[in-house]
């Protein structure tokens, strides 16, 4: 595993003389070796087929190896990491038809999320979605936080369809994108194009317009799709 700078450091709490303690203890450095993994893996500091070993991660997070095998396990189960019968634990790769099929789920999850928002959203989280999509034109150019700022904006669709299960299942696709690398908010061209479709996307949202506004949600995905795959796949027509 390469070098990598912490993004986030937690101080560790006091270990507890009881076992309860002890749990919590492993369990909050567990989730902060996750969570330090999965933004190295979204950020390309981690790539798809590099190897993971836990003797490194401990060392890098100065934490103990129980925590990082706990995080690691987790990970695996999520589909992020993978099992090689020669190299042990490496970051997952996905091919072309595997990402076809990652956006094709996705294109469902979002366009249903976003026709549930429509019907069940309250009038304050449509206007929450309103002001988000507003404060966009704001942040052009500063690619940093317009990945972030697209993250709110469908957070605010996912919340309004108020549909937990939706949500799982949004977060679980989620989590496989990081696999694509880097947000495509970085490239000025999708930027700007992912600012007029999240437009569109909230103005059917804010009209209660549920089949508009589903349809709007699965033309952005695909339209993230085409963009990914010119990335990924350069031969890629179509």
């Amino acid at each position: 595993m390469g070098s990598i700078t912490p993004l986030r450091r937690k101080t560790a709490s006091r270990p507890s003389s009881t076992a309860s303690g002890v749990d919590r203890q492993y369990a909050s450095r567990s989730a902060l070796v996750y969570e330090e993994l999965r933004e190295a893996i979204e950020q390309g500091k981690l790539k798809p087929g590099e190897r993971v070993m836990e003797v490194e991660i401990a060392a890098w997070l100065k934490v103990s190896r129980t925590p990082v095998r706990d995080a690691l396990r987790r990970l695996e189960t999520e589909g992020v990491l993978a099992l090689e019968p020669r190299n042990g634990l490496v970051i997952a790769s996905l091919d072309r038809q595997a990402m076809v099929e990652l956006y094709a789920m996705r294109e469902v999850l979002e366009g249903t999320a976003a026709r549930l928002c429509a019907q069940h959203a309250s009038d304050f989280e449509r206007m929450e979605l309103a002001e988000l999509v507003k404060r966009e034109e704001k942040l052009r150019g500063d690619f940093e936080a317009l990945v972030r700022h697209n993250r709110l904006i469908h957070d605010a669709v996912h919340r309004g369809a108020h549909n937990r299960y939706l949500e799982k299942s949004l977060a679980a696709v989620n989590d496989s994108m990081w696999l694509l690398g880097k947000s495509q908010m970085l490239l000025p061209h999708r930027a700007k194009t992912a600012e007029s479709e999240h437009r569109e996307l909230a103005a059917a949202i804010l009209k209660r317009d549920a089949e508009t506004a589903e349809e709007a949600a699965r033309r952005h995905v695909r339209s993230a799709q085409q963009e990914r795959l010119k990335q990924l796949f350069p031969g890629h027509r179509g």
